[in-house]
């Protein structure tokens, strides 16, 4: 077998274990040595419609077997997959259609209308739809196998990052950076064959498809695919399927903490909690704590596909708070801005190296350039090192609040405002000050029933915090805006609450 990529997985796991369950959805399970067969049925349908070597193959749906198997065909061909954001609007994903000049595109009967709008036209680009028109397709498509050589060095995924301020930049993830990753998960969390993993995080996200299902179906498991979250519905999968792990970020891990069935779901089976995305509240982590049940919290970034930090069960109670260490093929370092390391305890920029850390973006090459320094990626993270060598992610540095010459980081306030019993989310950023510079804001949303009261709301962090870091102002929202992963728009709440001159109330 001359493909060393992520493309042979299925055809290498269905000599192995080609009865084995590899994938669930609405009930209907796929062993390996299906998923082997309808991945190269794919691939010769690719193939026939003009996909060669080097193409980029897009696919936009929700979580569905159809997602892996036009990533496995894809690979199995040496083609680019570009997996889209489903909340995307059709301009934004037109644009990266057009960025990654995709050849072909697959997507789901939900989006076959955003995809008949698509702004410009198709141009030379293939469709196909996933249902009956898709199962006729590789039902009529051969199964011989396909041979192509493929190395690690090749380029496997175009991810794009979030998004959050400017246009999307896409990067560029080998089959080897994919492959580096998944090692470095199996070695870190001690993944076995039998695993049964729960799938709800969108797989366009870096974390939903390489920090959990690459993982698990490299390994051997079962991985149980959700279409989206739903607090209720993750407690029926879990009772139902016996699931074993399980990756989310804070925000549903805490949905799920604060639904009524909290305290009565049948957990027990849970063996495995990752969690990443954004740091994980204290709050949190004591909640699951009294469920008897851990967090393996991590750090990392679309650029290290994803993996970079982090803290293992064994550490989780006397390093919490922190992302951990390396992961075992991974190198990290905490800088001054001069690139020299910073001490125990002083705040820098977390650089990273690895075999699984992206050669670029694509198409450009001066921003790729100006992404490392001397072979090390620029993560743009805040963070410290303590006396034992975990790393505390402080937080963005673009995030980070000069208050009369003062360093605030917002996530330290953020953490201390959501242990508050009547707030469920908050976002804190710096105003302009006539007398400061910029002071923080707190924008919170409160529990759904209460009238939160602003005054209280910074009552409750005096004598917690020091002075300068207590927000000047707070501002009650119904909800903070999001992206598609979890993640917290900063600039999006800045547009709508940073003006200088708001008073401490709602």
């Amino acid at each position: 077998m001359r493909n060393e990529g992520v493309g042979s997985w299925p055809a290498r796991r269905a000599r192995k274990t080609p009865y084995r369950t590899a994938l669930v959805h609405s009930e209907k399970s796929t062993d390996y040595r299906t998923l082997h067969t309808r991945t190269t049925r794919l691939a010769h349908a690719l193939r026939a419609r003009g996909v060669r070597r080097g193409d980029r193959v897009a696919y936009l749906g929700p979580n569905h077997p159809s997602y892996l198997e036009t990533l496995f065909a894809a690979g199995t061909l040496g083609a680019v997959f570009v997996p889209l954001n489903t909340r995307l609007a059709a301009p934004e994903i037109a644009y990266q259609l057009a960025d990654s000049g995709a050849k072909a595109l697959v997507h789901g009967p939900g989006h076959a209308g955003l995809v008949a709008a698509l702004p410009g036209g198709a141009g030379d680009r293939t469709h196909l739809e996933v249902g009956a028109g898709y199962e006729q397709v590789l039902a009529a498509a051969p199964d011989e196998p396909i041979d192509e050589p493929v190395t690690g060095d090749d380029l496997c995924v175009i991810m794009y990052t979030s998004g959050t301020t400017g246009r999307p930049k896409g990067a560029m993830l080998t089959h080897g950076n994919l492959t580096w990753n998944a090692v470095n998960v199996l070695v870190d969390t001690d993944l076995t064959t039998g695993e049964r993993a729960l799938v709800s995080a969108p797989l366009f996200h870096t974390a939903g498809l390489n920090m959990l299902t690459l993982p698990v179906l490299l390994k051997g498991g079962t991985c149980v695919l959700a279409e989206s979250f739903d607090p209720g519905g993750t407690f029926d999968l879990v009772e139902r399927h016996r699931i074993t792990f399980m990756f989310g970020v804070p925000t549903m891990f805490d949905q799920m903490a604060r639904h009524p069935r909290w305290h009565d779901a049948d957990l027990s089976s849970l063996r495995i909690l990752m969690c990443g995305g954004a740091p994980v509240p204290t709050s949190l982590i004591a909640s699951y704590q009294r469920r008897g049940l851990t967090f393996l919290q991590g750090y990392g970034m679309t650029e290290a596909a994803p993996g970079t930090l982090f803290l293992d069960g064994e550490h989780a109670v006397d390093k919490a708070g922190s992302a951990g260490v390396p992961h075992f093929f991974s190198d990290v370092r905490v800088v001054r801005p001069d690139l020299t390391p910073a001490g125990p305890g002083e705040t820098g920029e977390i650089l990273v190296r690895g075999p699984h850390v992206m050669p670029g973006y694509w198409g450009l090459p001066e921003e790729s350039a100006a992404a490392f320094a001397d072979g090390w990626f620029r993560s743009g993270d805040a963070a410290r090192v303590d006396d034992d060598g975990y790393v505390y992610i402080v937080d963005r540095i673009k995030d980070m609040i000069i208050s009369g010459g003062e360093n605030v980081y917002p996530a330290e306030i953020e953490d201390l405002l959501l242990g508050h019993p009547d707030i469920v989310e908050c976002a804190v950023i710096g105003v302009p000050d006539a007398t400061w510079g910029e002071v923080p804001r707190a924008v919170v949303v409160p529990r759904e029933g209460v009238a939160l009261d602003p005054g209280e709301v910074v009552a409750s962090l005096a004598g917690r915090l020091a002075k300068y870091k207590i927000p000047k102002s707070v501002v009650v929202a119904d909800t903070l805006p999001r992206n598609a992963s979890g993640k917290l728009l900063k600039s999006r709440v800045r547009e709508h609450y940073g003006t200088p001159s708001r008073p401490l109330s709602s």
